[in-house]
């Protein structure tokens, strides 16, 4: 494991790739580039068959260069130092403070490449990676780069181990606000590699950085607790209060989507049907389409609004029987005139 300082003064704890997995990465990408170089080659040999041998030779070292050095460079300036042969084995160019290379990096590297790998078949880069104890040839430490693993199996990488028992919940009103990430950190590092260190060593590493955590949190370690299971049930604390603001977080979210739909639902609805659904939850059913309107409990609820002030409609009023044709001229014969007159028979 090596460290970096990045420029914001953290420490990065990354694994260097050595000489078995960064040999069969290149052969990777010079199987690939190879085949890319004679393709173009026997396209160019079929172009210039016509030209004189001088110019075929200078097109063929311009092929050379572009294909063999150029596409390298450009690959590994495009995607940050992962080249496809790099990429099937988990690897990565970084800079010496673990930042992503550029041009000028991959330039560097590809240029002094051409000498160890190519012109030597890559003997002076195998004894360099097997020389400097970070795994680098001779174009990295021109480069000032370095290839990590990125890939690291669940195992090797290490997780927090779990407090003990008794321990789990009674650091629930800690204050953890004023804990600045470096110490989190350093903690998390400490709990996960504890088991490598010298158990005199590591006593000592949790005593310190249990101090300087009771520090900021403003509580004293409890004593009878060993400064390790302190530590991991601190960390074990904020890792619960970050799930639950997560899971907060994402169910506000789901709350105000939830009611922006249905305001937006609403605000589609017609004035008359709100209107209309707002009578009928205020008393069951709405008095204007109440059949016994006309009279009786309808008079007495149309009376009541028309006295709350809100609009009603007059009550419709009661309509004759229809009756069948020619009885109204019938009974108008039967009844007796006011004036006395009868019509002749």
């Amino acid at each position: 494991m090596s460290e970096f300082v990045t420029g914001d003064a953290v420490v990065l704890g990354v694994r260097p790739a050595r000489l078995p997995s960064r040999a069969l990465a290149i052969l990777i990408d010079l199987a690939v580039v190879g085949a890319a170089y004679i393709g173009v080659t026997l396209g160019l040999a079929l172009a210039t068959a016509s030209l004189d041998p001088a110019a075929t030779a200078a097109v063929m070292v311009a092929s050379f260069l572009l294909v063999l050095v150029g596409a390298p460079i450009a690959v590994e300036t495009l995607t940050r130092g992962r080249s496809l042969g790099k990429l099937a084995c988990g690897l990565r160019v970084v800079r010496d403070d673990g930042g992503p290379i550029r041009f000028r990096h991959a330039l560097v590297r590809g240029a002094v490449g051409v000498v160890e790998i190519l012109m030597t078949f890559g003997v002076v880069a195998c004894i360099a990676s097997l020389v400097s104890e970070r795994g680098r040839r001779i174009g990295d430490v021109f480069a000032g780069t370095l290839v990590v693993r990125e890939r690291v199996s669940a195992g090797r990488a290490g997780a927090v181990p779990p407090p003990p028992p008794w321990l789990v919940g009674r650091f629930a009103g800690l204050d953890l606000s004023r804990v600045p990430d470096g110490l989190w950190l350093a903690v998390r590092q400490y709990l996960t590699r504890m088991g490598q260190l010298d158990p005199q060593v590591g006593g000592a590493m949790a005593g310190r950085l249990a101090g300087d955590l009771a520090g900021f949190t403003g509580v004293p370690v409890p004593p009878g607790v060993p400064s390790a299971a302190y530590l991991a049930a601190v960390v074990q604390e904020r890792q619960v209060r970050d799930g639950r603001r997560a899971h907060r977080a994402a169910a506000s979210a789901s709350a105000s989507a939830s009611a922006s739909a249905s305001a937006s639902s609403q605000a589609s609805v017609p004035a008359p049907v709100v209107a209309s659904a707002a009578g009928e939850g205020a008393g069951g059913v709405s008095p204007f389409a109440s059949p016994g309107y006309r009279g009786g409990s309808g008079e007495a609820a149309a009376t009541a609004l028309r006295e709350a002030g809100f609009p009603v409609p007059a009550p419709v009023p009661e309509t004759a029987p229809v009756s069948e044709p020619g009885a109204s001229e019938k009974r108008r014969a039967d009844r007796p005139s006011a004036t006395g007159f009868a019509p002749p028979g």
